[in-house]
C-alpha cells in the first residue's frame, strides 16, 4: 500500500481522561472472544496482541479508508475524534457520517496531530500505520493510554490470517463492534453482506468452470492475485479460479510468459487514479505477444475499482463488480 510520513515527539498535554486502556497482557484472550453486551469490557486478541478496552472508546481515530468505513457502517461516527488517508472518495451512503468527523490528514498525521485529539482509540487497516512513517507503535501508544486495533489482513505476517477469506473481514467487523459495545450492530451488517454475496455468486451458476488473472499494476512484471490476500478472497466468494492461486502471498510478481501458458478466461483490471484500468487495457492490447491471448482478443476485461479490493465493507463491492462483470462477459471461443 502507498506509504505515509510522520514525526515522533510527544506533547504529554493530551494525556486527557482516557476510557480506554490497552493492556499487553499475557492473557488467554483469543480472537474467537465473543461479542461482550453493549458497554461491558471487550477482551480479544488482535495481530497477537492481547486487547483490553474498560469501556467503549468515546475519541477514536480512524487511519486508512477499511477502517474508517467499518467505523461508518456501524453507525459510529459520533465516536470519531478524526480521521486520515483515503484511497477514494467515501462511499455515498456515509459521505454524511463522514463529513462530521475532523480529517487530520491526507495521508497519516503527525504524531503530535493525532494526539491533539485526545484520543482513546486508534484503529487502522495497513501495518504501516503503526510504523516509523505512522503515528508509532502500538506499544507506545499503550503506554500513553491509548488502545489500538489493526485489520487482521494488515498484521504482520506472522499473524496474518493463511489465506484471507469474508469470515476474516466479519470477523473484524465483530471485533470493532465489540469494542465499540455495539454487537448487534456487526450482525445486521453481515447478514446484509452475506445475502449479497450469496446472490452475486448466484449470477454464476454453471459457468464457475473458468480461471481469472488478476492484474493489479506492473507492466514489466505483472503483480498478480495470488494464493492468499484480498483478490483470491474475492475470486473464492464468487467460486471461480485464481490463475495463480499457486502462488504464495496475496500478490505475487510474475511474468507475462507465464500468463501466456496460463491462458486465462478473463483478466481482471484494478482501476486506480495512480494506475488506470484504461491504461493496462491498451497495454495488453498493444503488446505483441499478449494481444492474441483470447482473454484479451475476446475482450475478456472485468474492471474493478482499487478501494473494493481491500478488507473491508468494499469487499463485498469486489464481490459483486466481478460476479456482474464475468455474467457480461462474451462467450470464449472454443468453450
Amino acid at each position: 500500500m502507498r506509504v505515509r510520513a510522520v514525526r515522533s515527539t510527544l506533547s504529554r498535554r493530551v494525556a486527557a481522561p482516557l476510557s480506554v486502556l490497552l493492556v499487553l497482557l499475557g492473557a488467554c484472550a483469543t480472537d474467537d472472544d465473543p461479542a461482550p453486551a453493549s458497554g461491558a469490557p471487550a477482551t480479544l486478541t488482535n495481530c497477537g496482541t492481547p486487547v483490553t478496552v474498560a469501556a467503549p472508546p468515546q475519541r477514536a481515530v480512524t487511519l486508512n479508508q477499511p477502517a474508517t468505513e467499518i467505523m461508518l457502517a456501524l453507525g459510529l461516527a459520533d465516536r470519531m475524534a478524526g480521521t486520515a488517508y483515503l484511497d477514494d472518495a467515501i462511499l455515498p451512503e456515509h459521505a454524511a457520517a463522514y463529513a462530521s468527523v475532523p480529517v487530520l490528514s491526507g495521508k497519516y498525521p503527525a504524531k503530535e496531530k493525532l494526539l491533539e485529539t485526545a484520543p482513546d482509540f486508534v484503529y487502522a487497516s495497513f501495518h504501516s500505520a503503526f510504523g516509523d512513517e505512522g503515528v508509532g507503535d502500538r506499544a507506545a501508544l499503550a503506554g500513553l493510554g491509548i488502545g489500538t486495533y489493526l485489520s487482521p489482513a494488515g498484521c504482520p505476517k506472522s499473524h496474518r490470517p493463511g489465506k484471507l477469506t469474508v469470515e476474516d473481514v466479519f470477523a473484524e467487523i465483530r471485533d470493532v463492534a465489540a469494542v465499540f459495545g455495539v454487537p448487534e450492530r456487526a450482525e445486521t451488517l453481515i447478514a446484509d453482506h452475506r445475502a449479497r454475496i450469496a446472490a452475486a455468486a448466484a449470477r454464476l451458476d454453471g459457468t464457475r468452470d473458468v480461471s481469472v488473472l488478476w492484474w493489479d499494476a506492473g507492466t514489466d512484471a505483472p503483480s498478480v492475485g495470488a494464493c492468499c490476500g484480498s483478490p483470491n478472497m474475492i475470486m473464492s466468494a464468487v467460486g471461480i479460479g485464481n490463475a495463480f492461486g499457486d502462488l504464495a502471498g496475496g500478490w505475487a510478481d510474475t511474468s507475462w510468459e507465464s500468463a501466456v501458458a496460463r491462458d486465462p478466461d478473463a483478466v481482471v483490471l484494478v482501476d486506480a487514479t495512480w494506475d488506470p484500468a484504461a491504461a493496462k487495457q491498451a497495454f495488453l492490447a498493444r503488446h505483441p505477444t499478449l494481444k492474441d491471448l483470447p482473454a484479451v482478443a475476446g475482450q475478456r476485461f472485468v474492471v474493478i475499482p482499487f478501494s473494493s479490493t481491500t478488507a473491508g465493507v468494499r469487499a463485498v463491492l469486489g464481490v459483486e463488480a466481478l460476479a456482474a462483470g464475468m455474467a457480461q462477459l462474451p462467450a470464449r471461443a472454443g468453450r
